[in-house]
């Protein structure tokens, strides 16, 4: 909802709004759309109208970036992702460094130090050798980098024409630091909201390496592993950091309102505080969406309690690609479980889940 709130018109919708939110989602589509990959509302029904229930368990219900394992008095961290980006290779990456960055990220935002990886490749009947060979080369790399073991993996080969040459699937598993106790129910009034990067560039970039935009922009993926700059915010905030979501699909829009359900807080984003490379911020002007729903694949949001809101933003700029790092909001009360943007001309709208799947096949 882009337009403008304003005195008794604000109350009723945004009273509509909570109302609406309060129900939980339910799945009633007939059929699969891109739009259930996209990370926005469909998305959101389908995890929590079909998956969730299904499945039920308590670390499911938390919807976190990875679930909770107990073992023998370890603290550990379990996730799992697929990849499907087209084309496989783009500005500043692939699928391969994508695949565990991807992984390990999701760790880190668990407050988990990543250990290990499981590697599945879906390969289409035809590929050529060599690039499957750079893949390979790009995903050993990128583990050595990250810090992290391939353990284990599997591989299958189906039908030319029917896996756009590769699919990668993983698994992660991490170590909970024990400085980190993330969770959306810790979010309280006043914690400052933090940026680790300026937005937008792998959504962007992957739609210009398919020639889709007919612009000639210096754009490139800011896919990168997390954990370093996730390590040093543990140790600027301590147990002021109250929880991390990196933007994945969907967006800063996306899971902004995630944590605001989640909580039940109200979260109030300045608009003219997020940063956006120009590049970027003229690539979603010719495609008519906004930035904070482009996705990322190297930059997160972190909630931290306002003592500690300074150090954790000199601790973000002092990571790699943290430099345009930047609070941009903060948590408030009212109204609950929604996201408000105060514009740049002084105006305050609802910034709401992602609709439909603008770019399609960015991870």
């Amino acid at each position: 909802m882009a337009e403008l709130l304003s005195g008794d018109r604000e109350s009723k919708i945004l009273g509509i709004i909570e109302t609406a939110r309060a129900k939980r989602a339910k799945f009633r589509d007939a059929h699969i759309t891109m739009s259930h990959g996209a990370g926005g509302k469909a998305t959101s029904s389908l995890i929590e109208g079909l998956f969730v229930p299904a499945f039920a368990s308590a670390t499911l219900e938390a919807l976190g970036d990875a679930g909770a394992v107990h073992l023998d008095g370890l603290e550990l961290a379990l996730t799992t992702d697929s990849f499907v980006v087209k084309p496989l290779r783009f500005p500043g990456g692939s699928i391969g460094e994508l695949a565990v960055n991807g992984t390990v990220n999701d760790l880190a935002m668990a407050g988990a130090r990543p250990l290990a990886l499981t590697l599945s490749l879906v390969l289409e009947e035809g590929l050529p050798a060599e690039t499957l060979r750079a893949e390979v080369e790009a995903i050993a790399a990128a583990a050595c980098e990250a810090g992290v073991q391939i353990v284990a993996g599997d591989t299958k080969v189906v039908e030319r024409g029917h896996a756009d040459g590769m699919y990668i699937c993983t698994t992660g598993l991490g170590q909970r630091d024990p400085r980190a106790s993330l969770a959306p129910d810790r979010l309280r009034p006043g914690d400052r909201v933090l940026l680790s990067g300026s937005i937008g560039e792998h959504g962007t970039a992957i739609m210009l390496a398919r020639g889709e935009l007919g612009l000639d922009a210096d754009i490139e993926s800011d896919t990168r592993c997390l954990w370093p700059a996730v390590d040093g915010l543990l140790d600027a905030a301590g147990p002021g950091l109250r929880c991390l979501r990196d933007a994945t699909r969907g967006g800063v829009a996306s899971v902004l309102n995630e944590l605001a359900r989640a909580s039940g807080v109200a979260i109030v984003v300045r608009e003219a505080a997020v940063p956006v490379a120009p590049a970027v911020a003229g690539a979603a002007e010719i495609l008519g969406i906004d930035p904070m729903y482009v996705a990322n694949e190297g930059k997160f949001v972190a909630f931290v309690a306002p003592e500690q809101a300074d150090a954790a933003l000199a601790a973000l700029r002092a990571a790699p690609g943290g430099e345009d790092a930047a609070e941009i909001g903060e948590v408030r009360t009212e109204p609950p479980a929604m996201v408000l943007v105060e514009t740049a001309f002084g105006g305050r709208r609802v910034m709401d889940q992602l609709v439909g799947d603008p770019l399609p096949r960015i991870c």
